[in-house]
């Protein structure tokens, strides 16, 4: 039986395969990534509140399009963060958070927070209305289709990312007559 030397060298290691070597499986991160691109997502806002970042802690916040709810009773949501992440690290130590559902006025919103090489959280929520969760601590952005404050039942690794399951304690759904935000073929798009 022969060996491929990548396959070899990658399961020995354990890192993932580099962009468009396939994974021992056979699916490269390249069609994987194509494919995934045709499921159109929903984009959310999750944000917390860091208490231990400077004398008066920091908000911090992350775009996100893997954000599903998983129970009804008891009311259960999960999120998808990147390994390492500071929204990652940061829920590893802060059990309370928030998640606002983007209204497709909220694009520039969306892009702010899912930028590369960003600026500190701390201007990044300068000129977003926002108001305070009373659950949460954590920022719950004005005009968005709905708020859920939550608290973190259970943290699953998944490959290179953790899947974050949270109790919904608080939900807003204020009148909007927008439409959702939503992410398909690697880009922004609004329903119609």
């Amino acid at each position: 039986m022969q060996t491929n030397p990548a396959t070899a060298a990658a399961s020995a290691s354990g890192p993932v395969p580099a962009p468009g070597i396939p994974h021992a499986e056979g699916v490269s991160n390249d069609d994987f990534r194509a494919a995934m691109a045709k499921l159109a997502a929903g984009v959310v806002l999750v944000t917390a509140f860091d208490e231990d970042a400077g004398p008066h802690g920091e908000d911090a916040g992350m775009t996100a399009t893997a954000f599903v709810s998983v129970s009804l009773d008891p009311p259960l949501v999960m999120v998808s963060l990147r390994n390492g992440s500071r929204m990652d690290d940061l829920l590893a130590e802060q059990p309370l958070w928030a998640v606002s559902v983007l209204a497709e006025s909220q694009r520039h919103i969306a892009g702010r927070f899912a930028m590369k090489g960003r600026l500190s959280d701390r201007l990044l929520f300068e000129d977003i209305p926002y108001r305070r969760g009373t659950v949460s601590g954590a920022p719950l952005v004005g005009g968005a289709l709905a708020t859920l404050e939550c608290r973190t039942e259970q943290r699953v690794l998944a490959g290179d990312h953790t899947l974050v399951i949270g109790r919904v304690l608080e939900v807003g759904v204020p009148s909007s007559d927008g439409g959702p935000l939503m992410y398909f073929r690697g880009r922004y798009r609004h329903l119609g």
